[in-house]
């Protein structure tokens, strides 16, 4: 490996054995052990399935992660994208020496820290003060090292007040800064951060950016990032990679991953004009099975006019016989995943008792969106925590229309949203 390599990752495999808290049967253990003092492969490394959590599949094996490659040079910031379930979070767990890779190697220069979920690496019965000494030593820093941080550690997070109060009464958001503060102080020579940064408010997450930039940049740190916001990746990752069903599909200049990951298109019905679906099953019955989105005055589906009316209406099928409680939001998304509009039934307090209807529809007035093509997102839950989320379920175009009849179209060099509105002189 290279002087300028810090990390690489070489035909890195992980596999799970599903239904069962143990890695395998006495059986399987033992056609192991034969295989190997044969000098053979593991006989269940051939088989299993790609993690496909939508579908059941026949196979007990599943690969979560299959033939990884990939190097990341010193000083370079990372990011890492995919649909929930591509294998993000177990690559960054076996990147941190949590969890072990089936088969492969991963090569570092350095000190690792990791940011993955929230809490993790903390004692919950100790406080903030202590924690931080015990990250501290899993790092293999001394306790003078660890105790010339402890101010700016403590300043960075904002938890001053509660730094000698017991980890597990801190909300979610607090352990989220103690620990980012932790491992960005602590001067690891690579820092892997998850999603986990979605937990802490607007400011903190625009902080803990600002902070990563910093430690690439002046301090020439490597940051491994992995987030759902392409807003953040677009800004703070120069090169990123795209994870699809366990493998590196692509990887390279971080716009044109996006513009990869955002490129999968649905199966569209061209008779009903309908997004079909396919295995969305949630674990009590309910299978969503397509969703038709229509402009009021046009024909063709997915297709909305600016400040247009129209619908989002979404069928499943229910095979529990019990009546459910459903509700459902509708998110529409620019494409670099920044929400711009959501339809929910939780803004007006609506549950949707089932009967004997199979579809429910979202209508909408004046949709205030400039012309140009956004995603859509789909939050469905039926009887409280039977959940489906669809992330980039489509793509919409709107369309540009003379929304105040000035003659004057609205077009995509007007940023944001159309409102209605009229000047005058006071």
């Amino acid at each position: 490996m290279s002087k300028d390599v810090i990390l690489k990752v070489e035909n890195l495999s992980k596999q799970y054995r599903l239904g069962t808290l143990g890695t395998g049967t006495i059986s399987h253990d033992f056609n192991r052990f034969l295989a190997k003092i044969r000098g053979k492969e593991d006989p269940y490394l051939k088989i299993g399935e790609s993690n496909d959590r939508a579908s059941k599949g026949e196979s007990e094996y599943v690969w979560a992660l299959k033939d990884i490659n990939f190097e990341v040079k010193r000083g370079e910031v990372l990011g890492i994208i995919g649909k929930n379930g591509a294998g993000k979070s177990t690559l960054l767990k076996i990147l941190s020496k949590v969890t072990g890779p089936t088969t492969g190697s991963i090569k570092s220069n350095g000190r690792i820290a990791s940011l993955l979920e929230v809490g993790t690496g903390f004692h919950p019965e100790m406080t903030g003060k202590e924690n931080i000494f015990l990250n501290g030593a899993i790092l293999g820093m001394t306790k003078k090292e660890i105790a010339s941080k402890l101010d700016e550690i403590v300043s960075f997070s904002g938890c001053e007040r509660y730094i000698d109060t017991p980890v597990k009464r801190y909300s979610s958001g607090m352990k989220v800064r103690l620990a980012f503060a932790v491992a960005a102080h602590l001067e690891p020579d690579i820092l892997i951060v998850d999603e986990v940064l979605a937990v802490g408010d607007a400011e903190f997450q625009k902080k803990a950016i600002g902070k990563m930039q910093d430690i690439s940049g002046e301090d020439g740190r490597t940051v491994l990032f992995v987030s759902h916001d392409m807003t953040a990746i677009q800004n703070l990752c120069p090169i990123s990679l795209l994870l699809d069903d366990g493998k590196v599909s692509f990887k390279g200049e971080t716009s044109k991953v996006i513009s990869e990951y955002l490129k999968s298109e649905p199966l569209v019905d061209l008779n009903s004009g309908k997004i079909k679906f396919e295995g969305l099953v949630s674990t009590n019955g309910v299978e969503l099975k397509s969703l038709l989105i229509q402009d009021n005055k046009l024909s063709q589906p997915n297709i909305l006019n600016t400040y247009g009316n129209g619908f989002f209406e979404l069928f499943f099928e229910s095979k529990n016989l019990e009546e459910c409680n459903i509700q459902a939001a509708f998110t529409i998304k620019n494409l670099i995943n920044k929400p711009l509009l959501t339809f929910s039934t939780t803004f007006r307090k609506q549950i949707l008792k089932k009967g004997k209807k199979d579809s429910i529809k979202c209508s909408f007035e004046n949709l205030n969106l400039i012309p140009g093509t956004y995603m859509l997102h789909i939050w469905f839950v039926n009887n409280a925590d039977k959940e489906i989320i669809i992330e980039n379920t489509c793509k919409i175009k709107v369309v540009e229309k003379d929304v105040f009849n000035s003659g004057v179209l609205p077009t995509e060099k007007y940023h944001g949203h159309i409102i209605s509105n009229n000047f005058k002189w006071e």
